[in-house]
Parts: C-alpha cells; structure tokens; sequence
C-alpha cells in the first residue's frame, strides 16, 4: 500500500503577460518517509525550477487510493469522500467508515463517473458523500532505480 504525501512548492512563476508572481504548487509523492518525500519531490520539481524555490510544505495525506485515468483530457484531480456501509452481526447496527479517495478527472461529473469505475467491482455497500476539486497538479508515483 502506497503512502502518500502533499507536497508544495513556492517560486516566482513568469506568467503569460512577463509578470513574475509568487506561486505555490501542489503535487503527491509516493514515499516511506518525509525525507525519502522531500527528496524524490525536489528530484521531479527541480529540472522545471529557474531562479529560487522553497519547498513549502509537506504533510501525510489521509489517501486510501488513487485512482488514475488513462485519458489525456482528465488533467485534475478530485477529493473524494466514500463511506462504506457494512451491517455488525451481533448487535445488527449499520455501520459507517469513511475512506478519502483521489480520482483523476476532467470536471465533476467525470469525476464521478470515473470514481463509479474504479468501485465497480466492489463486493459491499457504499456511499459517495463528497467531491471537491483539489490544487493537486501532479502525482509522483515510486519507482525503483537500479
């Protein structure tokens, strides 16, 4: 199971107009450690960096999967909030756990056709309980270097 981490970098971006302004990006990284994060964030950012940059944030992201798609048009991403419904055999009590979900998609409503997708095959009940758009530009995923 993947550990992911959001993490944000400030620098002076030159805009369409010749302007340079301050901006702060978001990205995923796949990694163990805030160190190891830290390390292969800055590997994939710094070829694309000219002039100074900080790293200005990084936390663990409460992430149970990422779901990515194959099609070029889905360029953001979404937060989603699914609560699986499952019945307690003892006490015959309905209960609810939530799991933040990642879906890759074009806008909204593909957003949750995407997420209905990827749940297809799955054997209990749930419920799909919010989506919103997130600043997330890009995921980083592990790969293993020789």
């Amino acid at each position: 199971m993947a550990i992911w981490f959001e993490c944000k970098i400030r620098y002076d971006k030159t805009m369409e107009d010749g302007k340079i302004k301050k901006v702060t990006e978001t990205y995923m990284v796949d990694a163990l450690t805030f160190t190891e994060a830290e390390r292969r964030f800055l590997e994939e950012v710094e070829p694309y960096m000219s002039g100074e940059y900080e790293v200005a944030g990084i936390k663990k992201a409460r992430v149970a999967e990422l779901m990515e798609s194959t099609d070029n048009n889905d360029d953001r991403w979404y937060r989603t909030k699914v609560t699986f419904i499952t019945l307690d055999e003892k006490t015959a009590a309905e209960k609810r756990t939530s799991q933040t979900m990642l879906v890759q998609a074009r806008d909204l409503k593909t957003a949750v056709a995407n997420l209905e997708k990827g749940m297809a095959g799955t054997m209990g009940d749930w419920q799909l309980t919010a989506v919103s758009e997130t600043a997330i530009l890009d995921v980083f995923h592990y790969e293993k270097k020789d």
